[in-house]
C-alpha cells in the first residue's frame, strides 16, 4: 500500500504534524509548509493526498485566516481531529529552570503559558513563527539560559530535554484541526457533521431567517463564525458546522431552504463527527 503524504504547517514536531500522526496513524509521510497557504497548494497541486489544518483553539478561538482559505481554495473538508494541547518547556540537556533568562515560541503557546512562567519566575519570553521552529532555534544557537515551548515530539526530534511537562495555563486546551483533500467524501450515515459558507442580503432578520431553517428542523448547530465579505465592506460571509449528513433528508430539505435566500451557498464538506476527548 503506498504511503500517504499529509501536509501540515510548520516544522517536524509541530502540533499539526502531532495531530496528523493521531489521526492517519504513524504509517504516513509527513510534508512540513511554511505557510497555511503552501499546505492548501501542495493538496490541489497532488504534492500531497491530504491536509491538516487549526481552525479553532479552546483558549485562543478562531484560526480566521483559515477560514479565508477555505473559501478562496476548493478544496473539501474531509475530517476533523481534537488534538489536547500540551506544552512542554524544553531546554539544552542539562539547562536548568532557574538559570533560564528567556523563553521562545510562537504567540499563542507563549500566551496560554503566561501564568506559569511568571510563577518560575521567567519574564522575557520571545515570539517566533512555530512551535517545533522554536526547539529548531535552540538546537541551532546553544544558550542554556534560553529555552522554548513545543510539543514532546518537538523535543524528541531535535534531541532536547523536558524541563517541565504541561505548563498550559489551563488543563482544557484543545486545538480541533480540519483535513483537507480535493475530492469530497462520501457522506457518512451517521455521527456526522456538516460545514457550509453563505452569504445573506443585508436585511433585517435575515441572519434569524438562515438559522431558522435549522432550528425549525431540529438540526444541531455546532458553531457559527463571521468573515467580512472582501470588497463590500459591512457584509459578511457565515460559515456553519452543523451535527448532520448530507445524506439526511431533513438536511437536504433545509439546505435547500437556506438557498431561496442566501445569494450564496457553499457546502464546505460533510465528515465523520470526533467528539471533543476529556481533558
Amino acid at each position: 500500500m503506498p504511503v500517504k503524504t499529509i501536509a501540515f504547517q510548520g516544522e517536524h514536531g509541530a502540533f499539526s504534524e502531532s495531530a496528523a500522526l493521531e489521526y492517519f496513524g504513524s504509517h504516513i509521510q509527513t510534508l512540513p509548509c511554511d505557510t497555511f497557504e503552501a499546505v492548501f497548494e501542495a493538496v490541489e497541486q497532488g504534492k500531497a493526498e491530504w491536509g491538516i489544518i487549526p481552525i479553532e483553539n479552546s483558549l485562543a478561538g478562531s484560526v480566521h485566516q483559515n477560514y479565508d482559505l477555505l473559501l478562496s481554495h476548493a478544496l473539501h473538508i474531509a475530517g476533523e481531529y481534537y488534538l489536547r494541547i500540551r506544552h512542554c518547556l524544553i531546554g539544552w540537556p542539562g539547562a536548568k529552570i532557574e538559570n533560564l533568562q528567556k523563553v521562545i515560541s510562537h504567540p499563542q503557546a507563549l500566551a496560554q503559558c503566561r501564568e506559569t512562567l511568571q510563577r518560575m519566575g521567567i519574564s522575557r519570553t520571545e515570539p517566533v513563527y512555530d512551535t517545533a521552529g522554536a526547539v529548531r532555534l535552540l538546537r541551532e544557537h546553544p544558550d542554556p539560559t534560553v529555552a522554548a515551548i513545543a510539543s514532546r515530539r518537538a523535543a524528541e526530534v531535535y534531541q532536547m530535554s523536558i524541563l517541565a511537562e504541561g505548563i498550559e495555563d489551563h488543563a482544557a486546551n484543545f486545538t480541533r484541526f480540519l483535513i483537507l483533500s480535493r475530492e469530497a467524501v462520501a457522506p457518512p450515515p451517521s455521527q456526522s457533521k456538516t460545514s457550509i459558507v453563505f452569504t445573506l442580503n443585508n436585511r433585517p432578520g435575515a441572519l434569524f431567517r438562515a438559522l431558522s431553517v435549522f432550528a425549525l428542523r431540529e438540526i444541531d448547530l455546532a458553531k457559527i463564525e463571521s468573515r467580512p465579505l472582501v470588497g463590500k465592506p459591512g457584509e459578511y460571509l457565515f460559515y456553519v458546522d452543523f451535527f448532520g449528513s448530507l445524506a439526511d433528508q431533513v438536511v437536504h430539505r433545509a439546505l435547500e431552504n437556506l438557498k431561496e435566500f442566501a445569494p450564496m451557498l457553499r457546502i464546505l464538506g460533510c465528515y465523520p463527527f470526533h467528539p471533543l476527548p476529556s481533558s
